[in-house]
This record gives structure tokens, sequence and C-alpha cells, in this order.
């Protein structure tokens, strides 16, 4: 069973015949289909069941020789809005199965950015070979455990100065990865400033009142993360069949806007414009195509 099924709601699933009843609907009845050859030229398959708002089942597999469709894996998924990124994206596939990552130098991050692929039949589509250049990217997230937290109080010349600080910081990793030894000698600096401030700050301060948002891996799968977020916006929605209740969020972390969506049930608190949203979430992504 997909942890993640909860997030989309379908949380009382418990047992591998009321899964394999509902994948089969999806694959009687989707919502949207495609096909492509995989990387090893046979029929590939996507079917897409959307149960709520934007959110739902993909299922994905192959078609055998006497036009007989064999499930290969499902995942639940959720798709953003707007553009995320424009930071050069490459894919990669997955060794074990027809599924892809995408990886993108996100400066706002300062890291390498790793999220699922969502659009696996349109990247088939698109490309014959197992790496690509991608215009832009909108990237989304799935969450399983979060809390909403208080935000840190700024008055309008802090937040001026947080947004200049960052834009300042990002072009010195821009420079950096293009092997400006002044840039990052700059970043250093301003590192060991940061630690030497967080060491004072520590002894006698929360974590959550130094630190406004974060993003750092989490656990062992190299597409899932921690993070902290100030909340920019947010809906309820609920699932069709299941009838559950589930939160959608926009938020902001270190100037890296996306949406994330959480089962009501596993939320702790109520989330509000301004608060912020403290989780880990499965980034997944769309790369978009120029027409």
């Amino acid at each position: 069973m997909h942890d993640f099924l909860r997030a989309v709601g379908f949380k009382n699933i418990k047992d591998q015949k009321e899964l394999d009843e509902l994948l089969q609907s999806i694959v009687s009845s989707p919502t949207n289909y495609m096909s492509a050859r995989d990387s090893e030229g046979n029929e590939y398959a996507e079917f897409t069941k959307e149960f709520a708002d934007s959110m739902g089942i993909i299922v994905r597999g192959e078609f055998t020789d006497h036009d007989n469709f064999r499930i290969e894996y499902y995942i639940p998924y959720f798709y953003g809005h707007g553009i995320t990124s424009q930071e050069q994206t490459e894919v990669q596939k997955h060794a074990e199965k027809e599924s892809y990552a995408g990886i993108c130098d996100e400066v706002r991050l300062g890291v390498s950015l790793i999220f699922y692929l969502q659009n696996v039949a349109e990247y088939l589509n698109e490309e014959h070979f197992p790496r690509i250049v991608g215009r832009s990217v909108t990237l989304s997230a799935l969450s399983i455990s979060g809390k909403i937290i208080l935000p840190m109080m700024k008055n309008e010349k802090q937040k001026k100065t947080i947004q200049k600080n960052m834009q300042n910081r990002n072009h010195l990793i821009a420079a950096a990865r293009d092997g400006d030894e002044d840039a990052i000698e700059n970043l250093t600096l301003e590192d060991m400033d940061t630690y030497s401030m967080l060491s004072r700050r520590i002894a006698y301060e929360d974590v959550l009142s130094i630190v406004d948002t974060c993003f750092m891996p989490y656990g062992v799968e190299s597409d899932q993360y921690s993070v902290i977020g100030e909340i920019l916006d947010y809906k309820k929605t609920v699932n069709k069949i299941t009838e559950e209740e589930i939160y959608i969020m926009k938020i902001d972390t270190n100037g890296l806007v996306y949406d994330v969506c959480i089962n009501k049930e596993d939320l702790l608190g109520e989330p509000q414009i301004g608060r912020r949203f403290k989780g880990n979430i499965w980034m997944q992504g769309c790369i978009r195509y120029m027409n």
C-alpha cells in the first residue's frame, strides 16, 4: 500500500482486495489516458483518475501481446499551479521500473532539488532518450504529517531587508556555481556569521523563532523533504469517493513557492494565511514544454 494514498483522501484502504478494485475502476473509467513507447520500446500506458481538485491516482503499466493491460505500479498525485522553477532540469529513469526523477539546481535552495516526475507519458512522447532539458517545472507536494505553527513577527522594514538579503544570496550562489571565487568566499563568510548567530541565540530561544523557513532532505528517499514554509493561500477540497477532507496550501519556502496537499486528519492546527506549515513532504513535479 502506498503511504501517500491518504494524502489524496484514501486513508481507509486497508487490504489488497480493496486496492485492486480501486485500481481496476481507474483503468476502466479514467479521467485521462495517455500512451507512449517506453525506454525498451514497449507500449506504455498511463491511466489517470481525478478524485478531488487536481488530485487522484495514476495507474501505469504496459499492454501485452494480446492487448491485455498489465499494471506495473500506481501513484497518488497532486498537480500544482503556476511555474515553480525555470532552472535547467534533467530527467533520469529509476532503475527498477518505468518511472523518472527530475533534478534541477534550484538557486533559491542552494542545493539540487529532486522530484518525482508526474507527466511520464508526455515526457516519453517528447523525447526518446533518458535525459532532456525542460523549459520550466511546476512543483507540488503530498504530505501525511504536518502541523500549523505561528509566524515570526516581522515589520515591513524587516520583510524588505529579508527579501533583499535573499536576492543578494541568490546572486552569490549563481555566481559561485560559475566559479566566481569572490562569491564563494562571501558565501563562506556569510555561513560562518549565520552559524555564530545561531550558536548565540539557540541558548535562550526556541529554534522556530530563529528559523523562518527551511527545506532539507528527509529520510532515505531522495524526493522527500522536511519543510517549514509560510502559507500564502489555502483552501479545502473533498474526495468525491470517500468524502475525506483535504487541505491544499500554497507555501513559500526560501522563496520557492509550491502547493502542498494533506488530509485534514493528518494536519495539526488550522491553516491561515501568514501562518507557517511544518511537515514532511513527497515532492512531485510536472515539466512544462514549449509549444
